[in-house]
């Protein structure tokens, strides 16, 4: 049934063999194509195509300007045994590109009831969203890259092809994870970490760091701090406490000296 927002404008761009939940609110300026399912309690923001054979169910709510392709699956039961039909939610932001395959799970009650991804976000084909995970802006999932629950991807990372992420692991901000890496601790900010290079941080995300417009002098303080981190002879607890002893380190450090300090499950060095 086509739901009442999209019936605001014409012309109306729901194909006609798609399945709109009489429930469901779908901007009328949105595109959904042929033998979409979009359930009840999912609202569709301004702008968003769904190409085809996408199945969307809720409660969903979805912000403007997103692409689904086909056959992805969205807002779907948590894949936790615990879970018993609660009404757990999923959000996403806008202008999302959501590839074919890709799933994302709603949130569970014991991990806080929501799922969230940010704006500007490329999650690519067969990835894997799990259950009370937090992708933040600008994020890419390459294909294949599956999160287990509970993970949070911070802004700017990049996860690369079919990686694993461990449930409760943090991928910090702008890093990069090579193709094929199991993640079972969290990842450093600023960091590239490899498999082929026996799942260590082996440097500094520089050429990400200069697209993104950072100045030479942050980029020479975080490469300085990765110095200190892991290429000298301090342990950890000892290269945090020089790094904190520095009076000019600047916040991009900070972020990174935090991040260590809250890790729950330990960090890859």
């Amino acid at each position: 049934m086509q739901s009442p927002a999209a019936t605001m404008n014409e012309p109306t761009a729901i194909h006609p063999t798609a399945i709109v939940h009489e429930r469901a609110v779908v901007a009328a300026s949105c595109q959904v194509g042929p033998y979409c399912v979009i359930g009840s309690d999912v609202e569709l923001g301004e702008g968003c195509r769904l190409v085809s054979h996408v199945a969307i169910e809720g409660p969903t709510k979805i912000g403007r300007d997103n692409s689904f392709f086909p056959f992805c699956a969205i807002g779907m039961a948590p894949q936790d045994v615990s879970y018993r039909g609660e009404a757990t939610r999923l959000e996403i932001g806008d202008y999302n590109e959501i590839r074919e395959y890709v799933t994302i799970s709603r949130g569970t009650v014991k991990g806080g009831g929501l799922t969230t991804v940010g704006s500007h976000t490329l999650i690519m084909a067969y990835a894997h969203v799990g259950h009370d995970s937090v992708i933040g802006d600008h994020c890419m999932l390459v294909n294949g890259a599956t999160l287990g629950g509970h993970v949070t991807v911070e802004e700017w990372a990049v996860v690369g092809a079919l990686c694993p992420v461990h449930q409760y692991v943090r991928i910090g901000a702008h890093s990069y994870i090579g193709g094929g890496t199991t993640i079972t601790q969290d990842v450093l900010p600023f960091s590239m970490t490899s498999a082929a290079r026996n799942t260590h941080a082996y440097g500094m995300n520089k050429l990400g760091l200069e697209r993104r417009g950072f100045s030479a002098e942050r980029i020479s303080k975080i490469h300085h701090a990765y110095k200190t981190l892991l290429a000298s002879k301090l342990n950890t607890s000892q290269a945090l406490e020089k790094l904190k002893a520095e009076t000019d380190r600047g916040d991009d450090v900070d972020l990174l000296i935090r991040f260590i300090e809250s890790s729950e499950r330990g960090v890859i060095k």
